[in-house]
């Protein structure tokens, strides 16, 4: 091993499946570069585990650049490993130390069933997206982009909270499991511009009835979402998803 390289204790869950008992199973990872990303690392362990005819961790990931969200993993007791605005794709090892224990799990809540290892369903999310999160106008052949004049503070709120990867940090942070900042992101997205006003509040009922009836639970007001959030997501959405909320069932 090089001067840099690193030696890390890994307790690691293992599940064979979603009907199969899991547990923490134990393992050394060496030889570990600090510029390496946290999923680097993981490859590197699972190389050894093949190696000597292993079973390897299985763990999801795509893009691994901050984007898609895939990489779902608590680190020690963390999701994303708790580095403020980042997934764990883009946590690197030198926030670590030679010698560390690491524990990593999946993220832990009934809508996001195990399916193996830190691998969950996170099907759930897409079915409140399919119950709502969309426009039906049809608008034909691609506008031009100045074609619909939007106030800029309008512009910036739907940005910001378009920016949500749907990762399902906020989840696994919240000691109800609830997914209102996803919702409210997704929400607040189409409620600030004016493509999304038609449908605004069938929109936030039919959501909300989804995240209901697919096991979350409510806002437990500590903000644990906002501080685990790869990307800073606001708190402020789930006000607005609250408020369309109230105004759609008064509309009723």
């Amino acid at each position: 091993m090089s001067a840099e390289s690193m030696k890390l204790t890994l307790h690691v869950w293992r599940q064979a499946s979603k009907d199969a008992a899991g547990e923490l199973k134990t393992y050394q990872a060496e030889g570990v570069n600090p510029h390496m990303s946290f999923l680097e690392m993981l490859d590197v362990v699972n190389e050894g585990l093949i190696k000597k005819g292993e079973e390897p961790i299985a763990f999801d990931h795509d893009c691994r650049e901050g984007i898609c969200g895939m990489c779902s993993m608590v680190i020690n007791g963390v999701p994303h490993g708790g580095q403020k605005g980042v997934t764990v794709c883009q946590l690197h090892m030198r926030h670590f130390k030679d010698g560390d224990t690491i524990y990593i799990e999946p993220w832990r809540a009934k809508a996001f069933p195990v399916l193996r290892d830190l691998v969950v369903d996170r099907g759930s999310f897409d079915r409140i997206i399919q119950a709502g999160g969309f426009i039906s106008s049809r608008t034909g052949g691609a506008p031009d982009a100045n074609a619909v004049p939007i106030p800029k503070v309008e512009a910036d709120q739907a940005f910001d909270a378009a920016a949500c990867i749907g990762c399902g940090a906020c989840v696994a942070a919240c000691r109800n499991a609830s997914a209102m900042l996803f919702v409210g992101a997704k929400v607040s997205h189409l409620g600030h511009l004016p493509q999304g006003q038609p449908e605004r509040y069938a929109r936030v009922v039919k959501m909300v009835e989804q995240m209901d009836k697919e096991g979350f639970g409510n806002c437990s007001n500590y903000s644990q979402c906002e501080a685990v959030c790869p990307k800073e997501i606001s708190v402020k959405v789930i006000a607005e998803l609250n408020r369309d909320l109230i105004k759609a069932q008064l509309k009723r």
